[in-house]
């Protein structure tokens, strides 16, 4: 299959063109995104299959695992096709508990950079988001000395765009005082539309938005309300909040995570799902 055919078309992230529909690694390692998978062929398989589909974008970290995933994509997909591009995020480690504890210094940043590198088998990062916040999501505070430190590495060609993720707007705008930007990550669904101005804003300045959870945080009343509408349509709720989220505004790229090849064509297809202007106004009223 062309990436022609995947919903959405493509976008741009600075010289970069990626498929709208993209592929999060995230589930590719062991409970709590620690330790290798359950099945390790599987995930290769997943990943492979993302490719055969024509799926352009890979998100990842190497603090998945941590370094299990980044290594499983390398052994998938190396040498990656010349219109492949993997995108990932520094910022945070992991502990023996499972937490992600920040590590936003100048030296954890070029660790982890060179941490993904060689797990990649890259000599250059495609794009590199900066982790901020916590797990509990974005926290207010300067970005100036950690984005600084990758853009300086950027500079001496380790990296080839940045990105910031899990950040407020005020964060988004102090970033681009410093560097370029070329997308940002942050959790947003039908049900959490707290960054619906900063979307319109990136939007006309040609960054992209990648929503995270697409279905996370949902209350019963909201879950119920998507429910019924993906009833009616003959669907999943799953479907129905991809469609929407690409339907929302061109610059919204998708990363739906799975081990599941399965599953992972099921995401395709159920994001081509055509939404009418009747199926958006009553999705629409599910924020309220």
């Amino acid at each position: 299959m062309s990436n022609t055919s995947l919903p959405g078309g493509t976008w741009t992230l600075g010289d970069l063109t990626v498929t709208r529909f993209g592929y999060g690694a995230m589930q590719l390692a062991g409970p709590w995104v620690m330790g290798p998978p359950a099945d390790r062929e599987g995930a290769l398989a997943v990943l492979r299959e993302a490719a055969e589909l024509g799926i352009t974008h890979i998100d990842t970290s190497d603090a998945y695992g941590p370094h299990l995933t980044n290594r499983l994509i390398r052994e998938a997909l190396h040498p990656y096709p010349a219109d492949l591009h993997v995108v990932t995020k520094v910022g945070a480690t992991r502990d023996a508990q499972g937490g992600w504890p920040p590590a936003r210094d100048p030296d954890s940043l070029r660790r982890q950079i060179h941490e993904n590198l060689r797990n990649l088998g890259l000599e250059t990062l495609d794009v590199v988001n900066l982790r901020l916040g916590t797990a509990e999501g974005p926290q207010p505070g300067s970005v100036a000395e950690a984005f600084a430190t990758l853009a300086g590495l950027q500079r001496q060609g380790l990296i080839r765009h940045l990105g910031v993720s899990n950040a407020t707007a005020d964060q988004v705008a102090e970033a681009r005082s410093i560097a370029p930007i070329v997308c940002v990550q942050n959790m947003y669904n039908l049900a959490h539309r707290h960054d619906d101005a900063l979307i319109d804003e990136l939007a006309a300045d040609g960054i992209a938005y990648v929503p995270f959870f697409p279905l996370g945080g949902f209350s019963p009343l909201q879950s119920g309300a998507l429910t019924a509408v993906a009833t009616r349509l003959e669907t999943t709720p799953m479907s129905v909040a991809l469609a929407w989220l690409l339907r929302r505004s061109p610059n919204i790229l998708l990363i739906p995570g799975t081990s599941s090849v399965a599953h992972l064509r099921e995401n395709v297809a159920g994001a081509a799902l055509t939404l009418t202007e009747d199926d958006a106004a009553e999705l629409e009223k599910i924020a309220l």
